[in-house]
């Protein structure tokens, strides 16, 4: 099955630390960019950090599974090596997490690697793997 790619766009309050982290931690390819936005290849997503310091971006979080997931968030679904690969990567490089690399919903339908972790700006993002990818959106 063929996605279409999604657009995101969110506030960042310094471009050269959003080039750092999405850029070089992530290795998501920049795109067109202004004075205030920069584009990210995110898997084949646009996602486009714009600059707005001024703009404070209310957070909150909710539990699930016995976590606080911090609201909102955002991020992707990856296979189980590449997001193996990537807890590596964020790990090696001293990223602190809001919740490590983890195995939530062991044994139901929707067991899920997870980790959560804030970029420069404290945008939330969480990357997963589904232990079977076909229950991505099953039900309990």
């Amino acid at each position: 099955m063929s996605l279409p790619p999604f657009h995101l766009a969110f506030v960042v309050d310094d471009l050269a630390a959003a080039r750092g982290f999405y850029g070089e931690l992530l290795g998501c390819r920049e795109g067109r960019s202004a004075d205030h936005w920069v584009d990210f290849d995110l898997h084949g997503h646009q996602i486009v950090a714009h600059l707005a310091p001024e703009a404070a971006t209310r957070r909150s979080n909710n539990p699930v599974d016995a976590e606080q997931v911090p609201v909102p968030h955002f991020g992707l679904v990856l296979e189980m090596a590449e997001w193996k690969a990537l807890a590596q990567r964020l790990e090696d490089a001293g990223v602190e997490f809001v919740i490590p690399p983890t195995v939530r919903f062991e044994g139901e339908p929707g067991e899920q690697a997870t980790m959560f972790l804030l970029d420069p700006a404290g945008n939330a993002l969480e990357f997963k793997a589904m232990a079977d990818p076909a229950k991505l959106f099953a039900k309990s």
